[in-house]
């Protein structure tokens, strides 16, 4: 798991006993229900487990680490308590000098599962990640060495192979979307190291983001996973792999997560077949609404995305795309939010004509955009010219000044795009509504705001008792406030 997850580690779920203990019994009708519309314990989940059991491996790693033999030390640690300094480094070469080996080698384990019968088997990528040696060994004892097919760091999915003369048992994949929360899920895996252990539990929950990366929509579930469990499948009562054990929060009791399978599938098929991953990229900065914004903006159901910024040459650029427009649907799936948008778009295909749908000006609107390949990393480049004096305090208790190409370069805008709030009377209106300097103000109630006279008249046209003002927020993105006239 990337640093800044917090308590969040990676192996994967960790489930409270006291569901085991219910096996065989009946659960409780809810007053006036029919006991046949009351799903029962299974009463056994043996026969699961042996049908599923061959289609589970035990992975070991082997990868040699550079930096000496304090790296011994460290792994009790967890991390460096020192940071990154290089003089926690140098103090260790100053009193050990070269009686430690600088490099030495490292094993870690984990889970997977065979998805079909040539050989390629599904496992976390931590699991394998910068691997010298990995080694899959079946139910039956019998090892292999395995090959790296190909990994996905953004979504922690990684393929490998092996090759058998004997039959492989390989796992169906199921239908993650058709899950619901408290049916009965079974894990199975090499927690500690202890292979082929089965645990029972429900699905507690869907769609979690845990702060893993862009693609987060973690099942969450309270069957046991411990660490060695990263990697293996999450079963439905049908045999059919639903999930990848993926996580566990590390204080957390009976809270575990996998990655649902449905979005796995196509990682997989194109590890497969190229031994990488293309994402679908449309060129724009988006962010979640709050309600002043929907309201702002005329979105009645306060769902969707809003874009902030149309990089230009880009195809929603090329498509007529605007900020301020609110993406709503994505080939007639609806979005709610900016982490589903980036879902939706990484699943399109490279050269595919989508359909995405708007909401401008509170009215929507149809845009067909040639999906191109997401780079690894957009720079975003602001450029212009101009600038004038900065206006006097107004009676806001705001002083506003024109954009300069420096600024515009350091705020990361367009110059022509806004004045930038120079400073803020700390008893005025303004600063009480949550106006700050170095905010750039784009518009006032609806009016675009390109100069300090624009802005000027824009206020003296205030109505309403309110002014609310459309602004861009470095490091936080577009926020509407309102300030009472």
């Amino acid at each position: 798991m990337r640093r800044g997850i917090g308590r969040i580690c990676r192996a994967a779920a960790i489930m409270g006993i006291g569901s085991i203990l219910l096996m065989g019994l009946v659960i409780a009708a809810p007053w006036g229900a029919h006991a046949s519309d009351v799903a029962m314990v299974p009463q056994s989940f043996s026969g699961l487990a042996e049908k599923v059991g061959a289609g589970v491996v035990n992975i070991r790693t082997e990868k040699v680490v550079s930096g000496g033999g304090h790296g011994r030390m460290m792994r009790q640690f967890g991390q460096n308590p020192f940071g990154n300094d290089d003089r926690f480094n140098d103090f260790f070469e100053k009193f050990f000098g070269d009686q430690m080996p600088r490099e030495h080698k490292e094993q870690s384990l984990g889970s997977g599962f065979i998805i079909d019968k040539q050989g390629y088997i599904v496992t976390n990528n931590h699991v394998i990640e910068n691997a010298t040696k990995i080694k899959v060994k079946l139910k039956s004892g019998k090892q292999f060495e395995a090959e790296l097919v190909g990994r996905d760091p953004s979504t922690d999915i990684a393929l490998i192979k092996i090759k058998s003369t004997e039959p492989l048992t390989e796992l169906p994949l199921g239908d993650s979307d058709s899950l619901q929360v408290g049916q009965w899920v079974v894990a199975i895996g090499s927690p500690f190291g202890l292979e082929q252990t089965v645990t029972a539990g429900i699905i507690s929950a869907k769609g979690r983001v845990i702060g893993s990366g862009p693609y987060d929509n973690f099942l969450q579930t309270d069957a046991s996973i411990n660490p060695g469990n990263s990697g293996g499948p999450l079963i439905d009562m049908n045999g059919q792999v639903i999930g990848i054990n993926t996580a566990i929060i590390a204080s957390g009791q009976g809270i575990g997560f996998a990655i649902p399978i449905n979005l796995a599938k196509g990682v997989i098929e194109q590890l497969k077949t190229k031994g990488s991953v293309t994402r679908g990229w449309l060129g724009v900065v988006i962010q979640d609404l709050t309600d002043d914004m929907a309201e702002y903006a005329g979105s009645p159901d306060k769902k969707g995305a809003m874009v902030m910024e149309v990089m230009p040459g880009q195809p929603a650029d090329a498509a007529g795309m605007q900020p301020k427009d609110i993406i709503v649907e994505v080939n007639g799936k609806p979005v709610a939010n900016s982490h589903d948008l980036t879902t939706l778009v990484a699943g399109l295909s490279v050269g595919e004509k989508a359909k995405i749908t708007v909401l401008r000006n509170g009215k929507k609107q149809n845009l067909t955009i040639e999906v191109a390949k997401r780079p690894d990393d957009t720079k975003q480049l602001a450029s212009g010219e101009g600038g004038s004096a900065p206006s006097a305090a107004d009676e806001l208790g705001i002083r506003v000044t024109n954009l300069t190409p420096e600024l515009a370069k350091r705020l990361k805008v367009n110059q022509n795009d806004g004045v930038v709030v120079e400073d803020v009377d700390p008893e005025g209106k303004a600063a009480a509504a949550g106006l700050s300097s170095g905010d750039v103000i784009k518009e006032i109630n609806h009016i675009a705001i390109k100069s300090t006279k624009d802005y000027a008249s824009a206020l003296s046209k205030a109505k309403g008792g309110k002014v609310q003002m459309f602004i861009w927020r470095p490091n936080a993105g577009f926020l509407v406030i309102t300030i009472p006239k």
